[in-house]
């Protein structure tokens, strides 16, 4: 949904947000007492993108600021470290970025500290004088339909963690004995999932993959990956970075059906240019007509991947004995309606489709992080307006948890950036509380009696050096630690 939509939204499901401030809503003498006296403490809930952008812009822009960073992780960065594919360092250079935020004297990361569980929303909001609830989309969206729990079925979420060296995934031990594996979903989430489970096993060895997928990876058997969208070519949600990726990925051949692009050419010419690009890539690979290094190439490759589109997901089928997934029932559809009201619906023919391994990828999805904080779980965010959670003076969100899982880091970033600029308004316009706050001190109590050790920024640096010290044997950046136990070890916690 374009970002004008999704705020008219907003404003219509929850009007009784009250408005932004307004000059008019300014008190000098209450302001003039905050700024001269009062310190404002600032409690960011997640040190992904949104987080730590989010911070930045609060330090930036607010002089004397002092914002705490708390992550239910032993370690910081959130998607950045455990979503971004191993083959895409680039991406992940913006950890620099952070890392010169974390290090600010008015800034401090409080890791190992899960918001909701270890410490409420509540207190949190009593020790500081403003909280931004940053704390992405850490759940799947389930399929529903019947077989989804067999074995052999997973969210492309767990297995994406599974390989970036989450702690929570490491027990997912996927099974890729079988021939074929079909991913329900056409983000780059998808592409990034087929990509690793065909790209050449060597040429993840000098990437900060965890050296117990690499080892299952190099076992692997899946030969051929479908890539499954209810829509058709021109509704694809991956960008065509990922999809330049997958066509030239070595050893294997892209399988696209030339029937699903007739009258395309014609229907592209007025679409906005990354769409007309990414679509005419689409267009070339399915249409043009191999010469004979291009048969060649295909003859020697030993995987393929393809994209079936027009299937909607009915059923997970089971092997023989009900132990495992055998196959997935596709309901074959057609599209309706025009523009953003576009929709698939069945026709009524179904198809089915064998495979030992089925990946879920039809979304990231937020939760709710304490019963004080509202929630919508139809749309998977926290109600705002421009950042300001509903009927919660002070408490505000940024990031996924704010807009709905969409976008990239430059989206995050913007996004974070207008939350902050949000809270310095109101700070400014004396919506905040204006008497002294005790800020970590009032919550590292809170958590010693609870039996909570916090991990600090410094803590993190130690880990990091370990985990560069480990990967240097093998080349790799880094091998990164996976076990929680062991990282409070190293820590002497």
């Amino acid at each position: 949904m374009a970002r004008s939509c999704w705020n008219w939204v907003r404003l219509s499901v929850w009007p009784r947000t009250r408005p932004p401030p307004t000059r008019s809503t300014l008190a000098p003498a209450f302001y003039q007492r905050f700024s001269t006296q009062t310190t404002p403490q600032i409690c960011v809930v997640g040190s992904g993108p949104a987080g730590f952008y989010t911070a930045q812009h609060l330090l930036k822009h607010h002089t004397r600021a002092q914002v705490d960073i708390y992550e239910k992780q032993l370690v910081p960065f959130g998607l950045v470290r455990f979503g971004v594919a191993p083959d895409h360092p680039e991406v992940k250079n913006v950890i620099n970025t952070f890392t010169q935020t974390a290090h600010s004297e008015r800034c401090a990361f409080r890791g190992n500290v899960a918001v909701g569980r270890d410490v409420t929303v509540p207190e949190l909001r009593e020790a500081y004088h403003a909280v931004v609830l940053s704390y992405g989309a850490e759940d799947h969206r389930a399929l529903g339909i019947p077989g989804e729990e067999l074995p052999g079925v997973c969210s492309a979420r767990a297995f994406v963690g599974w390989y970036n060296g989450l702690p929570e995934n490491q027990e997912l031990a996927p099974d890729l004995s079988c021939d074929t594996a079909v991913i329900l979903g056409q983000g780059n989430v998808a592409l990034d999932v087929a990509r690793i489970l065909l790209t050449p096993p060597e040429h993840l060895e000098k990437t900060d993959i965890t050296e117990a997928a690499l080892e299952v990876l190099r076992q692997s058997q899946v030969k051929t990956v479908w890539i499954v969208g209810r829509r058709g070519p021109l509704q694809v949600a991956f960008t065509i970075k990922e999809l330049r990726e997958m066509i030239q990925l070595p050893g294997t051949w892209p399988i696209l059906d030339p029937a699903d692009f007739l009258g395309l050419q014609d229907r592209i010419k007025e679409v906005p240019r990354p769409r007309k690009r990414l679509t005419e890539l689409l267009l070339r690979t399915a249409m043009e007509k191999q010469g004979v290094e291009e048969a060649a190439c295909q003859a020697s490759a030993s995987r393929a991947w393809g994209l079936r589109f027009f299937r909607s997901p009915q059923q997970v089928l089971p092997s023989p004995d009900g132990q495992r997934a055998a196959g997935i029932r596709l309901a074959v559809t057609r599209l309706e309606g025009v523009g953003e009201a576009i929709r698939a619906v069945p026709t009524g023919e179904m198809e089915d489709l064998s495979c030992g391994l089925v990946l879920s990828s039809v979304g990231y999805k937020s939760c709710p992080i304490d019963p004080s904080v509202p929630f919508d779980p139809k749309l998977g965010v926290i109600p705002n307006v421009e950042g300001r959670v509903v009927d919660a003076p002070g408490l505000y969100c940024s990031g996924w948890v704010k807009t709905g899982p969409t976008g990239v880091i430059a989206t995050t970033m913007s996004d974070s950036f207008l939350t902050s600029q949000a809270l310095l308004q109101d700070l400014k316009a004396g919506l905040l509380p204006p008497d002294p706050r005790p800020g970590y001190t009032a919550i590292q109590a809170l958590l010693s009696s609870r039996g909570i050790q916090p991990v600090s920024f410094s803590d993190w640096e130690k880990l990091d050096a370990e985990e560069v010290s480990r990967g240097q044997s093998s080349g790799k950046p880094r091998e990164k630690l996976v076990d929680s136990q062991e990282m409070l070890r190293l820590l002497g916690h």
